[in-house]
């Protein structure tokens, strides 16, 4: 998809008048663009084979050509300045003139492009023509416009001869158009700045460790720093997030605002937020980015101009749809669909291009950090490095590793191959390696009992994917509207993450086949996500981390990628600890191979705890298979117990069914079992009377298996402390996670029962809360009598 151009950055400011930068390319693509949108246009080569591309034809001009010209031009308006500039790809300067060449890389036929060159190829070519010959004093500029093939590195050069009379014609063209889109822009910025001056915390009194969460969060953004903020349950950390980065940003101190959360629940809670702050005075505008699945207004969900009305046009549309846009404050997903009907533009697209001209973003994780999805105009190498939040950033080590990580299977090659046989032999003779080779590792991994693992990546596979992408991307050019296009592209992309994932650092990576039966798969998985999220980092103005189970806080920094001098604070609940009652049972083992055995003592005592007042009850385990084994035996001995089960995969309807039944009547007892780690472990908020306690049973180790195993490996050979970084890290952390649903406000009172003697042993006793009073229970009875004495209190 074509980049966004008008990348409305946050202005350097002397005095009251607002000084903006915009890049050449950035400039003409806002205003020149037109016709279809492409989403998965791959006609241009990716970044590294334009560069090389470029020197390849730079090379071959003669001595006296200048390659990468720097250019800067500043218009002075009024209300603001603007500088214009970027770096021509060459110059030449001959007696009566010079030639000024703009090289474009394609995997297109040179013939075919250089029929129909593209308006903003021509508009950047013609804007560098104009500020050489300005520079130079010059009255014609012989204008080259080069594409060069990718594969074969064979040139086409269209050139015009220019006078300078038509380039500032052409020139004035542009600025008569995009001059008035940043006279509104710094008209809004002044009201936005001013209105953020005044702001004050929507709540009054901040809660007990809000205040000092919000202080290091500002000191982040302002500082471009890093700070990883463990605060617990209550403090109200999402306003204490943005609140703060809001502020610095009507400063100056950051570009934009990037709120990043792994859940509906959190761009919720955000949304939320600056709604209040909004009620309280504050002008910001903001989007919440929807996933395109979720947002697609197309009944056939195919982005192709020729399928969808809303990508057909698309750019001759945009421009209005963006004026209509910035009309308004809150960009939500409601008032982004709403826009998107009137103005017939594809929604999803539409709230990207909405990222240029707002001042906060909304998201997913993966807008920031997945390689394959990272919103380039905010966190490419050109960006304009928002302030991030993360929120719940205990989730971001695991999602990480899935982003950076890839696999193929079988079935999809050879799926492709059959389609494509009669109608596109080119991409059927390159499939056909591809499979060769998976069968062959398949008879390995069936030899081998069903896994093979290896330290280094499979260049042999690399290099048959790599061939075929570049006949699929020609194929996919030469046939818009085939019927097969879907089923191509899908392989394509496939692919395209697979040779990416293949070209990162091995050391992190681990090559994992497996076969059952005629299946097989292969997978790159990222063992330490650490070095790509390092390259995220550096790609922010300003992060601040945060979650209420940060725990140790060595571990984190360490997988997250974050550097020694990140600010790291540790904040207790606000609420009063003797609201929440904390027991272990000492003679229960919930290891693997003792869970039969341990079933009936486990039934005994969450019984112990759910009869000792009616109330709603959470039984977290680690696995459905124990859950449903313990949930059989519970049934059986207290028929009378109403009871609700998650099960795997769970739609969205079923979630909030579940949710729903926990009412705060106090009438009856329910109690939920839920597997740790899960969509009921965390995020979500069950106040007062809607969970009297919670039950969590082992420790919450992940399962053994062959990731898990590799990434002990690895972290053994890193730093000794494989079993730790593998599964008690993450175990604790998910065990924390579902205590922290029982106290949810100032007037919670709960119970947290911790089934298992392994909690009582130094190297987890360590890794619980200072502030939890942890009262040992010898059995089911003494467990009641505890229960009972602290319901009484």
């Amino acid at each position: 998809m074509t980049r966004s151009a008008a990348k409305a950055r946050q202005p350097v400011t002397a005095g009251d008048k607002p000084t903006f930068q915009v890049a050449v390319r950035t400039l003409v693509d806002f205003l020149l663009r037109c016709g279809d949108l492409r989403l998965n246009d791959m006609a241009g080569a990716g970044a590294l084979e334009g560069i090389r591309a470029h020197q390849r034809v730079q090379q071959r001009r003669p001595d006296h050509y200048q390659a990468e010209v720097p250019v800067q031009h500043t218009i002075h308006h009024p209300s603001f300045d603007l500088s214009i500039g970027g770096r021509i790809d060459g110059v030449l300067q001959h007696d009566n003139g010079a030639v000024v060449e703009e090289i474009k890389t394609t995997r297109r036929p040179l013939k075919e492009v250089a029929a129909a060159p593209s308006p903003v190829h021509w508009g950047q070519a013609q804007c560098y023509a104009y500020l050489w010959g300005m520079q130079e004093g010059l009255a014609t500029v012989e204008v080259h416009l080069t594409y060069v093939h990718a594969e074969s590195g064979k040139e086409r050069v269209l050139a015009r001869s220019m006078a300078m009379a038509d380039l500032t014609l052409f020139f004035e063209g542009l600025m008569a158009r995009y001059l008035p889109w940043l006279e509104r822009h710094a008209q809004w910025l002044r009201t936005r700045d001013q209105s953020l001056k005044g702001l004050a915390f929507p709540f009054g009194a901040y809660r007990t460790g809000q205040r000092e969460m919000a202080v290091a969060v500002y000191r982040a953004v302002r500082d471009a720093g890093h700070a990883m903020i463990q605060a617990a349950t209550g403090i109200g950390k999402t306003m204490a997030a943005l609140f703060p980065a809001i502020k610095a940003l009507g400063e100056g101190h950051a570009s934009k605002v990037a709120f990043l959360t792994a859940r509906t629940t959190g761009c919720m809670a955000a949304r939320d937020a600056l709604r209040t702050l909004a009620e309280g005075g504050m002008r910001l505008k903001w989007v919440v980015l929807t996933a395109k699945e979720k947002i697609c207004l197309s009944e056939t969900f195919n982005c192709d101009p020729e399928a969808c009305p809303f990508a057909q046009g698309y750019y001759d549309r945009l421009n209005d749809a963006l004026a209509a846009a910035l009309a308004q404050d809150a960009l939500h997903r409601e008032a982004i669909e709403t826009l998107a009907r009137e103005h017939r533009v594809c929604p999803f697209a539409f709230s990207l291009e909405l990222l240029d001209w707002v001042d906060c973003m909304v998201g997913d994780y993966n807008y920031a950090f997945d390689p394959h999805v990272v919103l380039r105009r905010l966190f490419g190498d050109e960006g304009v490095r928002p302030a991030v939040l993360v929120d719940e950033a205990h989730n971001l080590v695991d999602r990480a590793r899935e982003m950076f990580s890839a696999r193929l299977d079988l079935a999809a090659p050879m799926a492709l191959r059959r389609r494509v046989k009669d109608g596109a032999p080119g991409l059927h003779r390159a499939l056909g390696p591809i499979q060769s080779w998976m069968r062959a590792r398949r008879d390995d991994c069936r030899a081998a009992g069903g896994t093979c693992v290896e330290r280094c990546m499979p260049g042999t596979l690399v290099d048959r994917l790599w061939t075929f992408m570049g006949k699929a991307d020609r194929w996919l050019r030469r046939n818009p509207a085939d019927p097969l296009r879907m089923e191509v592209l899908d392989f394509f992309f496939q692919c395209h993450r697979f040779v990416s994932a293949a070209a990162q650092d091995a050391d992190a990576y681990a090559a994992i086949a497996r076969c059952e039966g005629r299946d097989f798969e292969i997978k790159l998985y990222c063992l330490d996500p650490s070095f790509a999220l390092q390259a995220c980092w550096r790609r922010c103005g300003g992060a601040a981390l945060f979650s209420a189970t940060l725990t140790p806080a060595d571990y984190f920094c360490t997988t997250l990628g974050l550097q020694s001098e990140t600010v790291r604070l540790a904040l207790a609940s606000p609420f009063p600890r003797d609201n929440l009652a904390v027991f272990v049972t000492p003679r229960i083992s919930t290891l693997y191979r003792q869970r039969a055995d341990s079933c009936a003592a486990v039934t005994r005592t969450i019984g112990a705890m759910v009869c000792a007042r009616p109330g709603n009850y959470l039984l977290f385990f680690p696995s459905y298979d124990y859950l449903a084994m313990v949930h059989h035996c519970f049934c059986e001995c207290f028929p009378q117990m109403a009871t609700l089960v998650q099960t795997s995969g769970m739609a969205e309807v079923q979630r909030e069914d579940f949710l729903s039944r926990f009412d705060d009547s106090g009438e009856a007892t329910l109690v939920g079992f839920a597997v740790m780690g899960g969509i009921f472990g965390e995020g979500i908020d069950l106040k007062g009377e809607r969970l009297s306690g919670a039950a969590i049973v082992g420790v919450g180790l992940p399962g053994i298996g062959t990731e898990r195993e590799l990434i002990r490996e690895h972290f053994d050979r890193t730093r000794g402390s494989g079993f730790a970084f593998a599964y008690q890290y993450p175990g604790i952390n998910r065990v924390l996670q579902a205590a922290g649903r029982v106290i949810r406000s100032e007037s919670d009172r709960g119970a947290v029962l911790l089934v298992d003697q392994r909690f009582l042993t130094p190297r987890y006793r360590s890794l619980l809360p200072s502030t939890w009073h942890v009262q040992q229970v010898a059995d089911a009875a003494a467990l009641g009598g505890a229960l009972a004495d602290f319901w009484r209190g």
